[in-house]
Parts: structure tokens; sequence; C-alpha cells
């Protein structure tokens, strides 16, 4: 059995990173467009409902 809460994927392109994740509990999907700086994307998935998983 999985013990995360919500699955990331991440699109990952040189000017942008498309990110979408879905919370497996309520069904819930996030999506957004970032800079592909890191700390944006970190800050994203820390609001994330977790534990998270997340695939490049």
């Amino acid at each position: 059995m999985f013990s995360e809460r919500t699955s990331v994927g991440l699109d990952v392109h040189a000017r942008s990173v498309v990110a979408a994740a879905i919370d497996g509990v309520t069904g819930e999907v996030f999506k957004a467009r970032l800079t592909p700086d890191h700390q944006v994307v970190l800050r994203w998935v820390q609001d994330l409902p977790g534990p998270v998983a997340a695939t490049y």
C-alpha cells in the first residue's frame, strides 16, 4: 500500500514547469504553470496535502 496522499507530475522545460497533482483521498486536482526556479517548484509542492510523491 502507498503511504503518499498526493501524487505530483512535473513537465520540466528550460522556460517553464507545468505541474499537476491529484489528492488520492479527495480526488482534488491541482495544476500550475511555474517558473523553472527550484524554490518556486518546492514551495508549490510543499503547499499540497502531504505526504507527497513526485515524478519528473
